[in-house]
């Protein structure tokens, strides 16, 4: 799963600074804060695993999820370590999110219930083994991180079980990367009032409002072309995924801001590790679920 061949690019990172007009040109970072090209590159190469797995064999996506849930789980799994000495219940969380993921499949969201239930039992014995100092930081955090990256991208796979669910993912993607595409540039060429100036300073309110624009026209267009949907629908439905995206990219920076970290990881050149790249897509996919189911039934 990633958010797009130019992603959430207004992501800040612990030591911002303003470069001032004395200092040469060499040294300044580019607005966007990020290796550009790369961040392209590595967004179109994902993208197009992502698309040949729909394209192809459409249940292939939910290996694809899979695979994506386990590197993020160990790359959050190991931002909580270094940043605060948190130790989550790695294995636990590991295996019980393929469970959540996989389970999803044949059985639909009783199976990620079930799974997830049964992941919060097995942290919870899992780390009686460390003793009781830290007992409760350690298995909330284990807790948080099933939760928040196998359980919500489980909701990812389940778009694509039904009959229609190449077209259910693709509008989801398409939403996300529409989102932070037009945020991205509308906040390069318009943003001057921040957001959310002491979470993500380089965020602004013009950058959403350009991802509210893209999303809703995105919504419209794939709610009605793809689903065969109402028009109206499609703008809710865009409306309400910019505002996951926007809550998904702050929630990932408030958390990396308190670890006094950079990126998740270093797995992807230009974005930084994967769960960098899912912020936005996590929360979007739950409510992209929740809105096609009540939109489209399947």
């Amino acid at each position: 799963m990633v958010a797009g061949p130019v992603g959430e690019l207004e992501h800040d990172s612990v030591g911002d600074r303003r470069v001032s007009a004395a200092e040469p040109t060499a040294a300044r970072t580019p607005r966007a804060g990020r290796n550009l090209p790369a961040a392209i590159g590595v967004g179109v190469g994902l993208g197009a695993v992502i698309l040949t797995s729909l394209l192809t064999v459409r249940h292939t996506f939910v290996g694809v999820v899979a695979l994506a849930v386990a590197v993020a789980t160990w790359e959050l799994a190991g931002a909580l370590r270094r940043g605060a000495g948190v130790e989550v219940a790695l294995w636990p969380v590991l295996l019980g999110g393929q469970a959540m993921v996989w389970l999803s499949w044949p059985f639909g969201r009783d199976g990620v219930l079930a799974a997830f239930v049964v992941t919060i039992l097995a942290c919870l014995l899992w780390r009686l083994r460390g003793g009781v100092t830290g007992y409760l930081r350690d298995a909330s955090a284990s807790v948080f991180t099933a939760a928040y990256v196998p359980l919500f991208a489980s909701f990812a796979a389940m778009l694509v079980l039904p009959a229609d669910g190449t077209y259910r993912v693709l509008c989801f993607l398409i939403l996300v990367v529409s989102s932070d595409t037009g945020g991205y540039i509308a906040g390069v060429l318009f943003g001057k009032h921040p957001m959310a100036p002491t979470i993500s300073p380089k965020k602004s309110w013009e950058g959403f409002t350009g991802s509210l624009v893209a999303g809703v026209v995105a919504g419209a267009l794939t709610v009605t072309l793809m689903l065969d949907g109402q028009w109206w629908q499609g703008v809710v439905f865009g409306a309400a995924l910019v505002a996951t995206a926007t809550l998904g990219d702050l929630v990932e920076s408030v958390i990396k801001r308190d670890l006094g970290i950079k990126d998740m990881g270093t797995l992807l050149p230009g974005h930084g590790g994967l769960m960098d790249r899912m912020d936005s897509l996590l929360p979007s996919a739950v409510v992209s679920w929740l809105l096609l189911r009540l939109f489209v039934p399947s």
